[in-house]
């Protein structure tokens, strides 16, 4: 067993988006990870990676392995800028709907990978996932103690369980992200709440936003809420711009903070709040991406891309259908 502390102003590990200032736990060896009462997660094998067609436009980053990390500068766009950021919003919203209605025990999340993959292909547009800083697949699918980042693979849900699907979709240039935690079968009251909670954590977050509100006011709202019912709130992931790029300032913290920084008119960006009903210390399984709770605690997480408009902010990846 070993570990790695990571330490930075804005750091970067292979291809995750971590807080500013603080400190991550890496552990790679799964048998030391303490047990819980559920059947833990296991890594299962992982598909060749799915093809796209050459006409299909690709984000910069796909040519190298390299993970181009946060840039600096935050997306403000202008009214063509912002139509394309509804297109790819849209989009992404569409592809998330149609995944969740593919959970249920037996499908494995490579099955899900595959059918993601070929609506995203089919209406034209590029998988942000593949190929960023060497992710193998089109989407992330994040199981039960799963904080974020699960690589799909030939594992097949089972009853009671709960799953991140974590969509990004670049489209004529821009990208739209988006997530939701979905329940496979029959869930318990414990794991019900828990995604509850956390889809209430997004909503009141984005409900306060506005240009000139402080960025660090997310932070505030998402964690009084989850402190009523006693979750924690995961540090070391964060929000971010998003829009020509994939990862882009302000980086956006959902615990509370004294960061700076407030939004303005035309800006687009994330949030994206993860919640444990345990540990919210991070474990890095050695495939450099999987990232677990160090207890084996269920973890919930919720995504939406969000416009700073006059009147508060529009949600782009919000499905109407």
């Amino acid at each position: 067993m070993y570990y790695k502390v990571i330490c930075g102003r804005k750091c970067i590990l292979g291809t995750l988006q971590l807080a500013p200032c603080l400190m991550v736990i890496i552990r790679c060896n799964l048998e030391e990870v303490p047990n819980s009462k559920r059947k833990r997660l296991r890594p299962g094998k992982i598909s060749p990676r799915r093809l796209v067609p050459n006409h299909i436009q690709r984000p910069p980053y796909v040519k190298t392995r390299m993970a181009p990390g946060i840039a600096s500068g935050h997306e403000v766009h202008d009214l063509k800028g912002i139509e394309c950021m509804r297109a790819s919003g849209r989009l992404a919203a569409q592809v998330l709907n149609y995944a969740g209605t593919l959970v249920k025990p037996g499908i494995t999340t490579d099955e899900i990978d595959q059918a993601v993959h070929q609506m995203i292909i089919d209406n034209g547009a590029y998988p942000s996932p593949l190929g960023y800083g060497g992710f193998p697949k089109s989407v992330c699918t994040s199981v039960n103690e799963c904080i974020c980042h699960g690589i799909p693979d030939s594992c097949p849900l089972e009853d009671g369980d709960i799953i991140n699907i974590d969509v990004t979709v670049y489209l004529n240039g821009y990208h739209g992200d988006t997530s939701a935690t979905f329940f496979c079968g029959d869930v318990d009251e414990e794991a019900s709440n828990l995604v509850k909670v956390t889809k209430e954590c997004l909503d009141k977050a984005i409900s306060i936003c506005a240009p000139g509100v402080e960025f660090k006011k997310i932070g505030k709202t998402i964690h009084d809420h989850a402190d009523k019912f006693r979750y924690g709130v995961v540090r070391q992931f964060v929000g971010h711009g998003v829009g020509r790029v994939f990862h882009a300032d302000p980086v956006v913290l959902h615990f509370r903070n004294n960061g700076g920084g407030c939004m303005v008119l035309n800006q687009t960006f994330t949030i994206e709040p993860m919640l444990t009903i345990g540990s919210i210390n991070p474990v890095m399984w050695d495939d450099n991406w999987t990232v677990i709770t160090a207890d084996g605690s269920l973890s919930a997480q919720f995504e939406h891309t969000i416009l700073i408009t006059e009147h508060g902010a529009e949600i782009l990846t919000h499905c109407e259908d």
